[in-house]
């Protein structure tokens, strides 16, 4: 790592765990977008807000699996480790700084034409020979990528018998494909492995279905990008705070034929989306975040929330954070 990128890192000062009995991280999928989990996952631990859960869809449960399969102190390396490695461009091509949006903007999607033809080192690559050359119904004709190496990636930097410990609860995200309906994995219901993340992030047709236990299931993403239900629903409830990034916002303008794609796709898998009314209502009722002694503690993260979510409140069952 050079000794630039090293000048750059922020560092907060520690403080006291704040009095809740349970912290919760909820990461969404978002692609590329997932590294910003990482950072912000850093900058809580270094405040001392370590998560007791962690929960993710997609790109999300990788990374909440990089946290919850390693000890504190190696969670961030692993977290850097794993987003260095896929940034690699699949042909050795080296990245190089821009300062114009144009050079950026023609580098990016030359960069991004060199992903769909070679792939991600570490997550993905293309099948060979390609899905249409297998017999009709197959596994290999339904997908245009193999996930193989991400399941080496998983195996390397995650420690599955620390997640099956039950030191911190995981939970992650999938589609039945046979029923259409939501599937949380979670630690204290599920032996954790590698296929249970795969199969978080598998969005077709990309990304093949992945098997478990005799069913197939796709990226959580197609029915909820955010597992907060989940969270606050799960008994036995206690006191806790929820850290949740939303890496999509459901703002934006309605530009050229070429954006409506793009924009489509960010209200569809953003939190206040209608089709996310589990989401968008959970987040709603708990919004109104009490004021308790902790909040002193992490100026930080308090100067993020509007003055109405700060303001002393009636004492709530569960308070949540939201970054967007």
């Amino acid at each position: 790592m050079s000794d630039q990128r090293l000048s750059r890192r922020k560092t907060y000062p520690a403080a006291e765990r704040p009095p809740f009995e349970r912290i919760a991280l909820i990461l969404q999928g978002g692609g590329a977008l997932g590294s910003y989990q990482a950072g912000v996952y850093q900058a809580l631990a270094e405040a001392n807000l370590h998560p007791d859960w962690v929960a993710g869809i997609s790109i999300g449960a990788v990374n909440a699996a990089l946290i919850a399969g390693n000890p504190p102190e190696r969670r961030v390396d692993r977290l850097r480790e794993f987003w260095e490695a896929v940034s690699v461009s699949p042909f050795g091509v080296p990245n190089f700084p821009f300062d114009d949006e144009f050079t950026r903007s023609v580098v990016n999607q030359i960069r991004s034409l060199g992903i769909l033809v070679g792939g991600t080192p570490g997550f993905f690559q293309p099948r060979m020979p390609p899905p249409f050359l297998y017999p009709n119904g197959s596994p290999e004709a339904l997908s245009y990528y193999d996930v193989a190496p991400l399941r080496a990636t998983l195996e390397h930097l995650v420690d599955f018998d620390l997640i099956n410990d039950g030191g911190m609860g995981f939970s992650v995200g999938a589609v039945n494909v046979r029923t259409g309906n939501f599937v949380c994995f979670d630690s204290t219901t599920h032996q954790i492995g590698p296929e249970h993340v795969i199969a978080s992030g598998s969005l077709p047709p990309g990304l093949p279905a992945t098997e478990i236990e005799g069913e197939q299931y796709w990226d959580g993403g197609l029915v909820s990008n955010t597992p907060l239900q989940w969270v606050l629903d799960t008994s036995p409830r206690k006191d806790t705070i929820a850290f949740q990034l939303d890496l999509w916002s459901a703002r934006g303008e309605f530009h050229a034929i070429c954006s409506r794609a793009r924009r489509a796709r960010r209200i569809s898998v953003c939190p206040a989306a209608p089709g996310w009314r589990r989401t968008n209502s959970r987040s709603s009722s708990f919004f109104a975040v009490r004021s308790p002694s902790c909040w002193p503690r992490c100026p930080r993260i308090c100067c993020r929330l509007p003055r109405r979510r700060c303001s002393p409140q009636k004492r709530t069952r569960k308070s949540t954070t939201s970054f967007s």
